[in-house]
């Protein structure tokens, strides 16, 4: 009986391999031809407006090849806007979240996901030379599984024709890349193989209660 439930353990282990696949960069760090084919990318498109592409090269010629967080802050207007696509007046939050929607379904498809996104409760506590707060209404997080997986998604045509969406929102923003160094969360790494494992235990439990004679 032990031994007829081997399958489910299989089906686990299957799951889990396949959920690494698609979550870890197995391809390593950006190539200068890879880089430099990204650059002219950035360029036709005209998407230097809101990055410096000095700052852009710099970080993709640093790839390591490891996942890493974009660190976001936002400040939305207030009031009403017209919705660059239907002209409907629509709150700045609500055109942020409607371009939100449409960025982590992609996000995802890129082996990204959201970290943390926070409502700001207060104003600055401990700051020292930088300018006044703007009044930022949004934190947020990103993972994102590679910095080839961050072009390919800032380059991905169902990306750019919402990001209209978050300009329109957005009165001021910056985002800067990072890597974690501390954190108590559990990472989906683990919780993913402790999840599955969980089920299939509980599936094989199931499995033996049911040759049971009743």
């Amino acid at each position: 009986m032990l031994l007829g439930a081997w399958w489910i353990w299989v089906v686990a282990l299957a799951l889990y391999i396949v959920f690494r696949l698609w979550y870890d960069n197995w391809r390593g760090p950006l190539s200068p031809q890879e880089v430099n084919d990204f650059m002219n990318q950035v360029s036709d498109l005209k998407m230097s407006e809101y990055s410096d592409p000095k700052d852009l090269r710099a970080f993709l010629e640093a790839d390591d090849g490891k996942e890493f967080v974009m660190v976001n802050l936002v400040r939305v207007h207030t009031g009403e806007l017209a919705h660059p696509h239907t002209g409907k007046p629509t709150k700045g939050i609500d055109l942020l979240r409607e371009y939100g929607n449409s960025f982590v379904k992609v996000l995802v498809r890129h082996g990204g996901h959201p970290v943390l996104v926070m409502r700001k409760v207060g104003g600055y506590i401990d700051s020292w030379n930088i300018p006044p707060d703007p009044g930022w209404h949004v934190a947020g997080s990103m993972r994102y599984r590679s910095r080839r997986d961050m072009m390919k998604l800032a380059l991905d045509p169902s990306v750019r024709d919402v990001h209209i969406l978050k300009t329109a929102a957005t009165a001021t923003t910056f985002s800067f890349p990072s890597q974690v160094v501390l954190g108590l969360a559990i990472r989906p790494r683990v919780w993913v193989a402790l999840l599955l494992t969980l089920s299939a235990a509980l599936v094989h439990l199931a499995s033996l209660i049911a040759l049971i004679p009743q």
